[in-house]
């Protein structure tokens, strides 16, 4: 289950901005135009994503405090566009300010303006957790698409797979591809614990279960289920106690990434 306190998220979220800041503030203008995890992005880029990601989500919890419309497309072109020019030194360093700027705003909410936030946003009711949940997805996962390029053994922060991996549900039921044909595997991790239920027919759903007799399993840690999710789990970056007689191949077709 979910959990249920947004100081945790918050908190979560906030390890993940020093986590990425320790990793920025060293780097001189040739490693930033290296490249990332991200196939088509140099680490300035991810900061770039990481940066406009502050500036939109900000929009978005200024619109839940003040009921206020949800930004659009219209809002966001001229902030990517303004992004996109960016030196890769200014796309460092001013995405951890504006970085910094959200994680502070986020947490210096009192009581009552978490629990009257609300935004109505992609056919759901966004409050306060679900904002923290989506920022520290995106966060979370593209602070290792930085790390791993630096470290080939990294991985994603802790405090984040702990909270994350009871919300894959949601972006398996949106992302994931049908493909390879029809399965269902009984997924069991290991920090924290957890049993899923994988099942790939004309769409896609993964579901928290007690266990199903018969099924193929795949025994994998937390972290590598959160990655293999977010595709980013290939042969060189899966985990040492990945089990089981599931295709990891056939897996990855399933979760080709964005």
């Amino acid at each position: 289950m979910m959990d249920q306190q947004p100081a945790h998220w918050i908190e979560a979220l906030s390890g993940s901005h020093e986590r990425l800041r320790s990793l920025v503030e060293p780097l001189d203008a040739d490693r930033l135009q290296g490249p990332s995890y991200a196939s088509e992005w140099s680490i300035a880029q991810v900061l770039s994503h990481l940066g406009s990601g502050a500036e939109i989500f900000t929009l978005f919890l200024d619109a839940g405090l003040t009921g206020a419309a949800v930004p659009g497309h219209e809002q966001f072109e001229p902030i990517w566009a303004a992004w996109n020019s960016k030196s890769a030194a200014a796309n460092a360093a001013d995405a951890l300010a504006c970085d910094a700027a959200f994680v502070e705003r986020i947490s210096s909410l009192d009581p009552a303006e978490r629990d009257s936030l609300h935004i109505a946003m992609f056919g759901m009711d966004i409050d306060v957790i679900g904002l923290a949940r989506m920022r520290l997805g995106e966060h979370a996962v593209h602070t290792w698409d930085i790390a791993v390029a630096l470290d080939s053994a990294a991985t994603v922060a802790p405090d984040a797979v702990a909270l994350l991996v009871d919300t894959l549900d949601q972006l398996v039921a949106r992302l994931a591809k049908p493909a390879g044909g029809a399965q269902r595997l009984l997924i069991r991790t290991t920090g924290p614990d957890r049993v899923f239920l994988l099942d790939v027919g004309d769409s896609v759903s993964l579901t928290a279960t007690d266990g199903e007799a018969g099924l193929t399993e795949l025994r994998i840690p937390a972290e590598g289920l959160l990655r293999l999710v977010y595709g980013r789990l290939d042969p060189a970056h899966t985990p040492a106690g990945v089990e089981g007689g599931a295709d990891l191949d056939a897996l990855r077709g399933v979760f080709p990434g964005f």
